[in-house]
């Protein structure tokens, strides 16, 4: 099975750690946030990943490789010239997914106790072009999904700023649930971004499909998860790893 890794970030939340080092590199429980994700993946069967690097791309190359790239298949889509966003980046290593078998995508800094091969799984029997892995806590940006969680919308929250295909969207009227970062694709649903900019975000490419296509969320049971982009979660994630 493949997968991919945001790792390009700047890491801007958790300066001045990455003034020095990617984000990837940060260490949690004794590890790198890179190690913990693709040891993640590998236990949870996914032999083939490819991580996308910018910001201190040397130091995440030279991290893999001193690890023997985890006695894996382990690819990078280098971004060091320009930072193409989440769905720029997927899209630029398109190439990888060769397979036409679902792929997962998993950001560096997201620490959780999903399992993954249900997960994978769970989008196999959903038929649906995309499962976004999703719960309810608190955020400042919601996406708006109906009652058999069906992609509709996104909503800020602070502003009450939507963004929706679906004409005079209301929120109040759709279950309003946070993006975790982890999602699984199917590969047809790349020949829809050979429309779109080298540079875009894959919500706005999620929101721009899910009139056409089906774009599903999921909330797994008991779902912990930690965002360790943001500025003291480093600590706070040591707690979940125990």
């Amino acid at each position: 099975m493949k997968a991919m890794i945001f790792a390009a970030g700047l890491g801007t939340r958790l300066k001045p750690l990455t003034d020095t080092m990617p984000k990837a590199l940060i260490r949690v429980g004794g590890k790198p946030l890179l190690q913990h994700v693709i040891e993640k993946l590998k236990g949870s069967g996914f032999d083939e990943i490819i991580i996308n690097i910018h910001h201190f791309a040397d130091q995440i190359i030279d991290f893999v490789e001193s690890n023997d790239y985890f006695d894996i298949r382990i690819e990078f889509s280098d971004e060091r010239d320009r930072l193409l966003d989440t769905g720029g980046g997927v899209k630029k290593a398109s190439w990888f997914f060769d397979d036409h078998k679902p792929f997962l995508i998993h950001n560096v800094d997201i620490l959780s106790n999903i399992d993954l091969r249900s997960l994978y799984k769970i989008h196999e029997l959903n038929n649906s072009e995309a499962t976004l892995v999703v719960s309810d806590r608190p955020t400042s940006r919601y996406l708006l999904f109906d009652d058999s969680l069906q992609l509709k919308g996104w909503l800020n929250k602070t502003n009450g700023e939507t963004k929706s295909h679906f004409p005079d969207i209301n929120p109040d009227n759709y279950n309003k649930l946070a993006f975790s970062g982890i999602h699984i694709l199917n590969t047809s649903i790349l020949s829809y971004m050979q429309h779109f900019p080298d540079k875009f975000s894959i919500i706005d490419f999620y929101l721009s499909i899910c009139s056409k296509v089906r774009v599903a969320g999921y909330t797994p049971v008991n779902l912990k998860m930690i965002d360790v982009g943001k500025p003291g979660s480093p600590e706070e994630a040591e707690s979940l790893l125990l």
